[in-house]
This record gives C-alpha cells, structure tokens and sequence, in this order.
C-alpha cells in the first residue's frame, strides 16, 4: 500500500516539475516574441524612407538575435517533448503493470469475500473463538479485510484515472511538438530573409566609409560634450544643495545663539535691582565678533531623499524602459561598428529605438533637478532619486520644469525624430552620486528585461 502511495506522489512531482519548465520556456518564448514583434515595427517604420540607415542596420542585428534565440527556445521545447513523451509511456507501462498486479490482489479479496459472505458464517467465526481475545481479534481481522477491498477498489480506480491522464499529456506533448517544429520552420525562414537585408544595407554602408568615419568622430565628440555637461550639471546641483544646507545649519546656530542671549540677559536683569529712571544711564556693549575657521560643507540626505535612494536600489532589474514601446540599438560600453572593421563606439547609457516622437517617460519617482538644451543632443532632463540620477537625453519637447516632482512612467518629453526616418532614438543614461564622486552605471543591468 505504501509503494503505491510513494509511485503516485513520485509520478505527481515529477509531472508539477514538467509543468514548471515547460511554463519556463513558454515565458520565454513569449518575451522573445513581443522582441521580435517590436523590432519588426520599427523595422517596418524605417522601410518607408528611401535611404537605409545605421539604425535599420542595426534593428535588423537585433531581429536575426532574436530570431536566433527564438530557435534555440523551440529546440529547447522540442526536446523537452521528446523527453516527457519518452518518461511518460515507461510510467502508463508501469502503471498498467501495477494495475494488472492490483486487480489480481483485489481477485483474491473477492473470492474471499464470497466465500465468507454468509453474514452468519463471519458471526460463527468469530464465537468459535477459544477466548473472548481472540473473538475480538477475528473480528478486527474482518474489518481489515473489507477495509483493504475498498482501499484496493479505490487505488485501482485511482490508477486507471493516471493512466488515461498521461496518455492525454502525451497526445498534448505531440501535438506542441508538432506545432513548435512548424512554427521553427518559419522563424528559419524569417532569419534567411533578414540576412539577406543584413547583407544588402551591409553592403550599401561599406562603399561610404570615409563618409561613416567622419561622421563617426563628430557623433562621438558629441558624446563627450554630452558627458561632461551632464557631470558638470550634477555637481552643480549637489554644490548647490551644499550652500543650502550650510545657510540652513548657520541660520538655525545664528537663532539658538539669539535666543541664549536673550535668556541670559533677562536673567540678569532679574538679579540686579530696579534703580530709579532718572538714574538710569543707558550702557550698550557690542559683542566682538567671533572669528570662527571655515569649515567643509558636508552635504546631509534628507529622509525623503536616503528613502528614495533605497527604493531605487531595490528596484534593480525591475525599472520600466524610458520608453512605452522600443529596441535596444546601442548598449552600454564599447560597442563593435556595424561596418567599419575595428572601429568602436563609446556609450555612456543606452540607446533605443522608439516610433517616430514617442514620449519619454521616468523610469522613477523623483524630483527634476536640471533641465539642459545641448546642441547634437537636444533637450536634457536630469532626475533625482536619492543619491541617483537618471538621465534623458535627445528630446524635443518637455513636459517638466526644473524642481518637478514626478511618478514612475510620467510622460516628461517627446523624442526627436531622427533626419531621414520615421523611427526615433532615445538615450538614457543612470548616475550615482558618492561623496563628490559622480559613477556612471549599465543602465542595462537596471531595467526589465
């Protein structure tokens, strides 16, 4: 009875742990998909301008990505079929092995139970006993007995149950696997398709070298103004916020200090006795100044501002995109050219594509503490979140000023559109602000994936 118990919960964890990565794959699949869906989007958006671009090129290295890991998904659920269908036709062989060994058992129990079916016979089984123990003994014996008929009755039931079940997985298990070898045979084809393109912008792009190279230069020389206008900004704000809170702490000493004088001068006055006011001779003293050394202003977080900073932190991996709807064209770091051979590019934030002037929106909540307009990057929103800052460049528009306070996802701009397409690209950049240090980080490692 117990290794029957023990097979049943053994088939039914193992089937809970199938289940598990099967949903595993199939969430893949479908974030891979809706990656897929959006790059085929703006892909679709770029095929309208006559001049391919960098960008479609790189949207295009983006799509044969994540056609290519699509694949590896389907093989992944493919085999994991092949697996379950293996596992479960040695289980139904089991089972059935099992229920021909318990209807045996529960054949016995019959003809027992029929020879034994005279109510009286079990009455006079049990008075032929020698004592009064053994009388009760025979009679627990034939509670057991019927007992173990219904028990065997029920697992009999209970296995057969199994058996239809697994081979209704089965026929499940084959049917995706034909559906997800379909749907490969497809995502083949797509991948040919994109390389072809691949090859043909490619190729386009490789006959303007010197022309690349030249623009090259004057995107990145942008990209170093960008980044020295936005530290610049940065420690402006924090030096600012210094002076405030220096004036805040000397205002708040100047007052307790007025206020001690005040005391003591009272209490003195009620000490001394009260002369007469002819006599009266009016006496001012004027305090010397005190010359008191000047010291470094350490900038202290508010409480709001130290929480913010924390749930910043524990949102790692979890921000929402700065955008509704696009593709990472562009990542953090040193990334290869699309065309020119050892030729790289420096990126301090990312770079997605987006439709054409969508909104840009905060990751985060937090307070606007710049706002810049640069040339070659547009309008700039600078937003606080405790000891971090989250940077939106290459607006055209906002909807913010500076000392806003704004939710996670609010709408604070829209995009520039891009000359010559009808796709535009948002870069986003994160800082964190430690001592007088200002860190670029991976926005990358910071928003969902």
């Amino acid at each position: 009875m117990m290794r029957i118990i023990f097979y049943f919960f053994l088939f039914t964890s193992y089937s809970v742990s199938s289940q598990s990565t099967s949903q595993k794959l199939k969430k893949e699949q479908d974030r891979l998909e809706t990656k897929i869906s959006n790059t085929k989007f703006l892909l679709d958006k770029s095929k309208s301008v006559t001049e391919a671009s960098l960008n479609e090129l790189k949207l295009i290295d983006n799509q044969i990505k994540y056609r290519e890991e699509l694949l590896n998904n389907y093989d992944n659920q493919i085999r994991g079929a092949e697996i379950q269908v293996v596992k479960k036709d040695s289980q139904i062989k089991l089972l059935f092995a099992k229920l021909i060994k318990l209807k045996k058992q529960y054949k016995k129990l019959l003809i027992h139970a029929y020879k034994h079916r005279n109510k009286y016979g079990k009455m006079m089984f049990i008075f032929s006993s020698e004592s009064y123990y053994k009388a009760l003994k025979r009679k627990k014996y034939l509670e057991k007995i019927s007992d173990i008929q219904k028990k065997q009755f029920l697992i009999i039931k209970q296995h057969q149950g199994l058996i239809k079940k697994e081979i209704s997985s089965i026929q499940k298990e084959k049917s995706h696997k034909i559906t997800v070898l379909s749907e490969k045979k497809k995502e083949k084809e797509a991948i040919l398709i994109d390389k072809e393109k691949q090859q043909v912008v490619y190729q386009n792009f490789k006959s303007k070298e010197n022309e690349l190279l030249v623009q090259l230069r004057d995107d990145e020389y942008k990209k170093v103004i960008l980044k020295e206008k936005i530290n610049a900004a940065i420690k402006k704000e924090i030096a600012d916020a210094s002076i405030k809170a220096g004036k805040v702490a000397s205002e708040a000493k100047k007052k307790k200090e007025e206020a001690a004088a005040k005391k003591k001068a009272a209490q003195e006055k009620a000490k001394s006795s009260t002369p007469s006011k002819t006599d009266v001779k009016t006496e001012v003293t004027v305090p010397e100044p005190k010359i008191e050394e000047k010291k470094e202003i350490i900038y202290a977080e508010t409480k709001e501002s130290a929480v913010l900073d924390k749930n910043f932190e524990s949102n790692k991996g979890k921000l929402p995109w700065p955008v509704d709807k696009g593709a990472i064209t562009e990542g953090f770091g040193k990334n290869a050219h699309p065309t020119l051979e050892n030729v790289y590019t420096n990126n301090s934030g990312i770079d997605i594509s987006a439709p054409k002037n969508a909104q840009v929106r905060a990751v985060f909540e937090g307070e606007v503490t710049s706002i810049l307009n640069i040339p070659g990057a547009g309008k700039v929103v600078i937003i606080k979140h405790g000891n971090y800052r989250t940077v939106y460049t290459n607006l055209q528009d906002t909807y913010v000023t500076k000392g806003s306070k704004v939710n996670t996802k609010q709408a604070i701009g829209s995009l520039i559109v891009t000359p010559n397409s009808n796709v535009s690209i948002a870069h986003f950049e994160i800082y964190q602000v430690v001592g007088s240090a200002v860190l670029t980080i991976n926005p990358t490692l910071w928003v969902t994936h």
